[in-house]
């Protein structure tokens, strides 16, 4: 194991102070479409000046002046029976207005694993025949299978992967870089399959896989690179006890599963020299599933200026990180009543909640703007 430097929040997380962030009035979801028209959304992005929206069954949407257009049918290769299974993560390559190439993570049967794949897109849309296959990762349970999936300001692949699945950790992935299991992997995608970028933390040889970039994670499910600074912000679901926020760097070990949170797991003593500190905590008072959005770059909300965004798809709490002294702090945005499963941005650089609500329920989902207008 690489020895490591803590990460505190007061050096490593420059925040917009408290003072500042807590002038935000309390904000409303505004619905934007209606719920019939998206089956179980788990991503929106804008792209090049076009709108999609991910489908867990295996769809992606191209939204449009008259609704909805199939983009992509994947649904004859995706596993989506388990609540944690399906259509999971998107990234649209940073030259994708040229190639025309995006990359989906998705989870597959027979036997069970993840699935790493790079599309081609054309006019009316993607070829599931110009699928390739860049990693396959078997996966022994059906859920804790991450998802978040995104391109780098250095142009490289970054993708979360869960700890594998149940409950504890049962096969102690989390500490265990000889899997790609409870990692964040970060790919050269130029390569073939892939590239392993130079400055990876084990690309040199070691104990771990060349693919890893950060360890020590139970279940990543959204994380976002910030477009000032560069920063990654991730999600950590946790186990029983403790949500978290990181600050993702590589090389940085965050603790699970000898940690849940900033505390011991299982027992009251645990070897905590070289884990990196989460930069936010919050317990089950306040929720259940952390998901982490952006750091907000818009103009409607000017005192939110660089203030990571996240949620918890549980309670829809909506929080924004602040500054308080030396440590963040978390300031409450909207008790929304959504289960946030991503938020997006758009063209503006404002937040779009993606609210799933899937089986047993029968019901769907739909796209929200957070508004400080809350009339009815």
């Amino acid at each position: 194991m690489l020895v490591l430097t803590l990460v505190t929040a007061a050096l490593a997380a420059p925040l917009p102070p408290c003072a500042t962030v807590t002038q935000v009035p309390s904000l409303c979801p505004q619905r934007l479409a209606p719920a019939s028209d998206f089956q179980q959304p788990l991503w929106y992005g804008e792209v090049g000046g076009q709108a999609y929206v991910l489908e867990r069954p295996g769809r992606i949407q191209r939204l449009t002046p008259e609704g909805p257009v199939l983009f992509a049918d994947l649904t004859d290769r995706v596993l989506s029976r388990g609540q944690e299974e399906g259509l999971l993560g998107i990234a649209f390559h940073p030259d994708y207005s040229k190639n025309n190439r995006l990359y989906v993570y998705y989870t597959a049967s027979l036997p069970r694993r993840g699935v790493l794949a790079e599309f081609q897109a054309g006019p009316a849309g993607v070829d599931p025949l110009t699928e390739r296959i860049l990693l396959e990762v078997r996966q022994p349970y059906p859920n804790h299978n991450g998802g978040a999936l995104l391109f780098g300001p250095d142009g490289m692949l970054y993708l979360a992967l869960g700890d594998g699945g149940a409950a504890n950790d049962p096969h102690g992935h989390g500490q265990d870089t000889a899997t790609l299991l409870g990692n964040i992997l970060r790919l050269d995608v130029r390569g073939r399959p892939y590239g392993i970028p130079a400055d990876n933390p084990f690309a040199a040889g070691g104990p771990g896989r060349p693919e890893i970039w950060a360890w020590g994670l139970r279940n990543v499910w959204r994380m976002s690179f910030d477009p000032v600074t560069g920063s990654l912000w991730a999600g950590d679901v946790g186990q029983n006890a403790w949500e978290e926020i990181d600050l993702v760097q590589g090389g940085h070990n965050y603790g699970w599963n000898l940690r849940e949170g900033k505390e011991c797991f299982r027992n009251n003593d645990c070897d905590t020299p070289g884990l990196t500190e989460p930069i936010h905590v919050y317990g089950r008072d306040k929720g259940v599933s952390v998901t982490a959005g952006p750091v907000y770059r818009g103009s409607a909300l000017p005192a939110l200026q660089g203030a990571p965004i996240f949620g918890d798809f549980g309670s829809g709490s909506i929080w924004a990180l602040c500054q308080d002294g030396a440590a963040a702090r978390a300031h409450l945005l909207s008790s929304s009543g959504l289960h946030p499963a991503h938020f997006g941005v758009d063209a503006k650089g404002e937040l779009i909640v993606v609210h799933l609500v899937g089986p047993p329920t029968g019901k769907t989902g739909g796209l929200y703007q957070l508004s400080s207008d809350c009339s009815p």
